[in-house]
């Protein structure tokens, strides 16, 4: 039998996705299944972006060029103008999803076995990336009783080594839905530029920012031009998860013609949905009105919900659309299973994503989930009575 790379071995599971055949086993006995576990928005995507698609006539489905369309980047650029920061066009990569322009990144700047830093719980597939890439994380744990703001810089100091690449965070966060402030951002500059290091920021939730915070990004940091990697994404944005187009931002030119290299040789981002992504930056200030007041209401009604549970401990999310439960049992991973497998509530139960796999650190969120709150309000309420009522059947406390 020939043998499976160890590096394949190494590669963890999603979170998010790996309950998915026992929800599918759930819905053929006839249970619906509320979806809290991924971040796939009911969101509707902008017509203005489905209708460049739709109405085009190209006869020649052809390459695009592997940093992306010039005029898709230059349309990108205007657009972060408005978000003040402001880059070139050959400050920018398109990337077949911000996933893509994560692996780009870490394989421009990191060999084999150097480390990445990352405040934890993060997004799941930085762990996929990592072990990808053969990088080290070496993670720093933010605490549910902060919100998971940035813990104390001193605790990240003392982490740097030889061997140290960057910092990385995710900025609103997935899963924490904690945004960074101005102070925590200029921390992070200042140790980054102590270190002659990257300071990597995945800020694919920039719009969705509340409670009248404003977001922070690093390329609005004077200083620290050679040192900021920024991440993005419109499936978020604009509800276009399928589209598959992200970005990577940077003024340092070394980098970004380093990662150029990376990018030819998968040759080019798919065309159709550079065309969808190009129409969707003309989308109106409305529609982002519109969406933020629907997460705001959304949050709110999940938050209050998940407060009225005894045992349950929540945070408040200030941007994204997650939030990590603490929940009275000790292993969320096989709660959640069990949700799917044994357990209904009139013929209803509910999918969430384990937040140990959020961690890197072994033993750490084994108490946790993550929610999304990406369903109508109705639906919210529903899954939250539905989990209220689980916890007190759960016989594995």
């Amino acid at each position: 039998m020939p043998k499976i790379s160890k590096k394949g071995i190494a590669m963890p599971e999603s979170p998010i996705r790996k309950l998915v055949p026992y929800a599918e086993k759930a819905i053929k006995k006839g249970i619906k299944v509320f979806y809290l576990n991924i971040g796939q928005p009911d969101i509707k995507t902008p017509q203005i972006a489905l209708d460049a698609v739709k109405n085009n006539t190209l006869e020649v489905l052809a390459y695009s060029r592997s940093e992306g369309s010039e005029i898709y980047r230059k349309k990108i650029c205007a657009y972060y103008k408005k978000q003040n920061i402001t880059v070139d066009a050959t400050d920018v990569i398109v990337t077949t999803g911000g996933s893509e322009a994560l692996l780009f990144t870490l394989g421009s700047i990191a060999d084999q076995s150097d480390e990445i830093i990352i405040p934890e719980p993060f997004y799941a597939n930085y762990n996929g990336f990592s072990t990808a890439s053969g990088i080290k994380i070496v993670p720093v744990v933010s605490s549910i009783d902060t919100g998971f703001a940035l813990p104390p810089i001193e605790d990240l100091d003392k982490l740097i080594t030889p061997k140290t690449k960057a910092i990385l965070i995710c900025n609103p966060g997935n899963p924490t839905g904690y945004l960074y402030t101005k102070t925590e951002i200029e921390k992070l500059k200042a140790l980054v530029l102590k270190h002659d290091i990257f300071l990597i920021a995945d800020e694919v939730y920039r719009e969705f920012v509340y409670d009248g915070l404003q977001h922070h990004s690093i390329m609005s940091e004077t200083g620290l031009e050679q040192h900021a990697i920024m991440i993005d994404s419109v499936s978020k944005r604009y509800s276009m998860c399928g589209a598959r187009i992200g970005c990577i931002v940077s003024k340092n030119k070394t980098f970004i013609s380093t990662a150029l290299k990376f990018a030819q040789a998968r040759l080019s981002p798919p065309t159709y949905a550079q065309i969808a992504s190009e129409a969707a930056l003309e989308t109106p200030q409305e529609y982002f009105d519109a969406v933020k007041k629907e997460y705001v209401s959304r949050r709110n009604t999940l938050i209050t919900a998940l407060q009225e549970i005894e045992g349950v401990k929540v945070s408040t999310p200030k941007g994204a659309f997650y939030c990590v439960v603490e929940l009275p049992v000790k292993d969320a991973d096989h709660f959640a299973q069990w949700l799917l497998e044994d357990f209904n509530l009139n013929n209803e139960t509910v999918m969430v994503a384990p937040a140990s796999g959020f961690y890197s650190t072994p033993g750490e969120g084994k108490n946790q989930v993550r929610i999304a709150y990406v369903l109508k309000k109705s639906a919210l309420i529903s899954a939250v009575s539905i989990l209220k009522s689980a916890l007190k059947s759960y016989p594995f406390k």
